[in-house]
């Protein structure tokens, strides 16, 4: 796709006005550009206003783009066809979803910006069903080229999960202890980030909205040392370092198209630190520009272990799966409600002892924050519900 975003002078400040189209010809360009201009001088002096960033450049500008193609799946598809042969012998259906993409992103302008950042990411996604599809599990898997993508370890987790439901137990709803799984952790936090817009926090439009004005930045959320950021230096999970924006929202603008994006702390050691800033809310707010990043990362101190081990150390309580139609219900709290999918638990004396039924749930993950009793090691996850939007995000099991 191409975009091109105009900007005109306009009164003390400046308008823009942006046209998106796919399938570009170079012929096009004129014309899109003359769109871009008409929408600017429409839509009047903008709110988000900064000086346009100049002579900035990053990346291999003149390199031809490098598309992704078949070779990627060269390890994976023979593996993922041991795994279906296997399953049809054993009864299993399998059903899933995996893709490949390798995006590339030029930022240019008249005033000097010749900024390019590669990013290639795929996904793999499997839903298992068994004994007349009575059972049904799902496992989720990131990766940047597939090379690391393990058939057997997907394979054992949806094997393993369709036996705990050999056995189903009822259960009424209530409160229980749950462990959730970095996926569903991802999507819950996901949603957070989304409503965290420093401008609406200001203006008293959300949950880190501060009774009598002004942000919760500052505030202690969380009763564990947790650390949620966003960093393009990341080994794992490398982000561009420039910001890059083609049209304007609460969380960003097309004014700073061109920026450094750093590392940001949204909360450091359990303190809400940041909220999503544009150069214009900052100054609106008096805090600091942060930028979004292209990855969220979610530590707690002093975790370890994985998903087993969080098991092992519950007595009595749930294992979730999945959770999915994720809504909002009350954006001043930001309770959320959805349902479990994929199959819920019962864990008791530390082991799982059968499977019980799906259950709507209603929490908000600023809340959730204060009542963390354990986590795991922090990895890199794949949400499900969101899991066209988030490609680069490390979470523990909580």
């Amino acid at each position: 796709s191409v975009t091109v975003i105009a900007f005109i002078a306009s009164g003390s400040s400046m308008a823009s006005g942006g046209v998106t189209r796919t399938s570009v010809e170079e012929s096009d360009i004129d014309s899109i550009l003359a769109e871009a201009l008409a929408a600017a001088k429409a839509s009047g002096e903008a709110d988000d206003y900064a000086p346009l960033a100049k002579d900035v450049s990053y990346g291999n500008w003149s390199d031809k783009h490098n598309p992704t193609g078949p070779d990627v799946f060269s390890k994976f598809a023979p593996d993922l066809g041991s795994m279906m042969k296997a399953s049809k012998s054993d009864g299993i259906e399998l059903f899933g979803y995996a893709e490949h993409t390798h995006e590339s992103i030029w930022v240019g302008s008249k005033g000097g910006m010749r900024l390019r950042y590669d990013s290639p990411v795929g996904r793999v996604e499997m839903t298992g069903k068994s004994h007349s599809r009575s059972r049904s599990t799902w496992s989720g898997v990131e990766t940047h080229d597939f090379k690391d993508v393990s058939i057997e370890r997907i394979d054992r987790e949806i094997r393993q999960r369709l036996n705990w439901q050999e056995r189903k137990v009822d259960l009424p709803a209530g409160r229980y202890t749950s462990i959730v799984p970095s996926g569903a952790v991802a999507d819950l936090f996901t949603y957070m980030m989304w409503v965290s817009s420093g401008r609406d926090a200001f203006e008293g439009q959300s949950v880190f909205s501060k009774k009598g004005g002004g942000t919760r930045v500052g505030e202690k959320l969380s009763n564990k040392s947790l650390q949620l950021y966003s960093d393009p230096k990341d080994q794992q999970l490398p982000g561009s370092p420039f910001v890059s924006a083609a049209v304007s929202s609460p969380f960003t603008s097309v004014f700073d198209n061109g920026q450094e994006a750093k590392k940001v702390d949204w909360i450091k050691d359990g303190v809400l630190t940041s909220l999503l800033q544009t150069r214009a809310s900052a100054k609106l707010t008096s805090l600091p520009y942060t930028p979004f990043g292209d990855n969220l990362i979610m530590k707690v101190d002093g975790a370890g272990g994985n998903l087993e081990d969080l098991i092992k150390s519950v007595d009595n309580g749930l294992l979730l799966t999945t959770l999915w139609y994720i809504r909002m219900v009350d954006p001043n709290t930001l309770l959320l409600t959805g349902l479990t999918r994929d199959g819920v638990y019962h864990v008791k004396g530390g082991e799982v002892v059968g499977a019980t039924n799906n259950f709507r749930w209603n929490d908000s993950p600023v809340s959730a924050l204060s009542r963390i009793a354990q986590a795991s090691e922090s990895a890199w996850t794949q949400p499900r519900e969101w899991a066209g939007d988030i490609t680069s995000m490390k979470a523990p099991a909580l």
